[in-house]
């Protein structure tokens, strides 16, 4: 071999090298030692007609019991009491109800155990950082200004207006109450497939229960995702996310770390959800609630009519979460680098279409209720909206008429004529 293809070797071998090190592809294993310990042994595997792999995990392996914390903790097979419904005014949005998930098609997990999706080497290898994958990117928070909460309408007529921060690398169309001491809130979140742009972008719509200092909050989050980096592909999926430090170190999406204790052998965080909705056509939503059981602390979350798919236990997790959340948000939420910037993010909010559309067009979340200590469902006593792009993305707390509750509508395409 010449010198000079000796040299051409060595140059493909290191440009190779840097090129999997850009993409996060070289320590491979390191990545079958996380592949190790995300994946636990299955009592029974399910193949899903979407690509997904279902683990049925017996429910005392699961990865919750991986966290220090946890190691002899016993677990809470179902709350300890079921949440009245105060009944103020009602709606009339014809919605069905999503309870179905797509793996379920393919067969189903047995008692003692729960549905876990299966992460894969190709997983992996799509993140910067296998220490990263999971959890959500840091919010990049602005310095130079805040943007202000407009404040709402029903039922009260508090005049509040709030600051909240602008995050450099999300654009947000929420609903918000504060002001008093929450421990659950729920919401219908009407449930479409918006358009991600990039594979490093994600799309939400979702409830938050937040607590704690605004640079380092805790916070509890469910809702429906379409996050093709974590996922690989475009569908519409079911998630829960908690964190204990706005996002820096602590916490992820579904099991993709120890933390949350899964216990219902039907329902599978991260997988597919499904049918979705269609522009002027049938309307479907998934009901989500997340209730903190005041005999253990724990956070519960619940799926449809009143599935409880399991819980965070915040005495052993959280700090400010253990007493009550301050702060409860309902609406959507884009990550992407090309926010509030030009050229802005084509990454679509909800249906895509801004809140004006109202229903059939616009994404909503209707009953968007809170729990206080009085152990009941009930609507905010003061609930202002906050769109921060609000050019890309739009937020409308629409009350059809006097002794009917208020719908939020939010969302929007993201870049547009007057979003260039």
């Amino acid at each position: 071999m010449t010198k000079l293809n000796i040299f051409r070797l060595v140059l493909i071998l290191v440009l190779s090298y840097l090129s999997d090190r850009a993409n996060g592809r070289v320590n491979f294993k390191g990545v079958d030692e996380k592949l190790k310990q995300l994946n636990k042994p299955a009592v029974k595997t399910i193949q899903s007609e979407d690509g997904d792999i279902i683990d049925c995990v017996d429910i005392y392996k699961q990865p919750a019991f991986d966290h220090p914390v946890l190691k002899n903790h016993v677990i809470q097979m179902k709350p300890s009491f079921k949440l009245k419904e105060e009944k103020l005014g009602t709606t009339s949005l014809s919605s069905k109800l999503v309870v179905s998930q797509t793996w379920q098609k393919s067969g189903s997990c047995p008692d003692g155990t729960v549905p876990i999706r299966r992460i894969q080497r190709k997983d992996l290898l799509r993140v910067k950082s296998i220490g990263r994958f999971g959890k959500k990117p840091q919010e990049i928070v602005s310095k130079s200004n805040t943007t202000n909460l407009k404040k709402g309408l029903y039922p009260s007529n508090n005049t509040t207006q709030v600051a909240l921060p602008t995050i450099v690398n999300r654009s947000a169309a929420n609903l918000v109450t504060l002001g008093y001491n929450y421990i659950g809130a729920k919401g219908d979140i009407n449930v479409w497939n918006p358009n991600v742009a990039a594979d490093d972008e994600f799309t939400t719509a979702q409830i938050w229960l937040k607590a704690g200092p605004g640079d380092n909050f805790e916070s509890l989050e469910t809702g429906w995702t379409v996050n093709p980096q974590l996922y690989g592909d475009r569908r519409t999926r079911l998630f829960a996310y908690w964190t204990k430090d706005s996002y820096k170190s602590t916490g992820c999406f579904d099991l993709t770390c120890s933390g949350f204790v899964h216990t219902n052998p039907d329902v599978a965080l991260g997988a597919a959800i499904e049918p979705v909705s269609s522009e002027f056509g049938q309307q479907y939503h998934v009901t989500l609630v997340m209730y903190m059981d005041p005999q253990t602390s724990n956070w519960w979350l619940k799926f449809g009519a009143d599935v409880p798919i399991g819980y965070w236990p915040a005495a052993s997790l959280m700090f400010y979460l253990n007493h009550s959340s301050t702060l409860v948000e309902w609406g959507g939420q884009v990550y992407s680098t090309n926010v509030k910037k030009t050229p802005h993010t084509k990454t679509a909010m909800g249906s895509g279409q801004f809140a004006s559309g109202l229903f059939g067009n616009a994404c909503f979340i209707q009953n968007p209720n809170i729990v206080d200590f009085s152990l009941s469902l009930k609507y905010p006593e003061w609930v202002g909206t906050w769109a921060d792009d609000y050019y890309c993305y739009t937020a409308y707390n629409y009350q059809k008429s006097y002794g009917t509750l208020p719908i939020f509508y939010f969302g929007g395409p993201g870049q547009n004529p007057n979003c260039p």
